[in-house]
């Protein structure tokens, strides 16, 4: 990714503050206190899997746990839950991986309409993420402590599955849990030093939406999913 216009725009932020840029003598800070590192530092991924757990009924999001082998089974019960006649997936290589693409034939050939995410057809994507039961995709990084998933969101993979349909499934590889915002900023922060592509738009979507704006009163799925099921993947 390209950094557009950085000189000009400090330059502009140094000339609003009365003063010249300091290009040089300029030393990140070594703070004493460092709570983001100490928030379940040490703790196993079973142990990130039980706080995410615990988290999920604070967020009023569904939590299921399953192996590779069993990961199918448990996703079809899920979209049955959902009635999910209409579904809307990210078109992502850990779909074969994982087997899903064996599942997505099985459901078209019963005749429900499966969509993979297509670049190819533009808005069609989201008119059909729009009017799908299901949106389903995998979680890149998931933040055990408020019950996040990380969606690397391009070309393949529209923020829209996880926005318009009525439920979202979000497939969590265990390996993908780290405790907190602060480790999912380290590896994207990573990734990009070591010159590789990462996501212009990265997507951060803790259960379903909620609003408690009108008199305090917390409504679920105003602008987004009614109801989001999380299914952990010990991979």
């Amino acid at each position: 990714m390209t950094i557009q216009n950085r000189e000009s725009f400090l330059d502009n932020l140094a000339t609003k503050m009365g003063r010249p840029r300091r290009r040089e003598g300029v030393e990140r800070p070594n703070w004493s206190v460092r709570p983001q590192d100490e928030v379940l530092a040490g703790a196993t991924k079973d142990e990130l899997v039980d706080v995410l757990q615990e988290h999920c009924s604070v967020i009023h999001t569904n939590f299921k746990r399953t192996d590779r082998e069993g990961l199918l089974t448990v996703l079809r019960e899920t979209i049955d839950e959902f009635d999910g006649k209409k579904i809307v997936a990210s078109n992502d290589s850990r779909n074969k991986t994982f087997g899903l693409d064996e599942l997505y034939s099985i459901l078209g050939a019963e005749g429900n309409d499966v969509h993979h995410w297509d670049e190819t057809k533009g808005e069609k994507n989201m008119r059909v993420a729009e009017q799908a039961d299901v949106g389903i995709s995998f979680s890149d990084i998931t933040l055990a402590e408020s019950g996040t998933v990380t969606l690397f969101n391009n070309k393949h993979n529209g923020r829209s599955i996880s926005l318009m349909p009525r439920a979202y499934i979000a497939i969590i590889p265990k390996s993908t849990i780290v405790p907190r915002m602060t480790q999912a900023t380290q590896q994207i922060d990573a990734e990009n030093a070591k010159g590789n592509d990462v996501s212009s738009c990265v997507s951060f979507v803790t259960g379903p939406s909620n609003s408690a704006d009108i008199e305090m009163n917390l409504i679920v799925g105003v602008h987004g999913p009614v109801e989001v099921t999380y299914i952990v993947v010990d991979d």
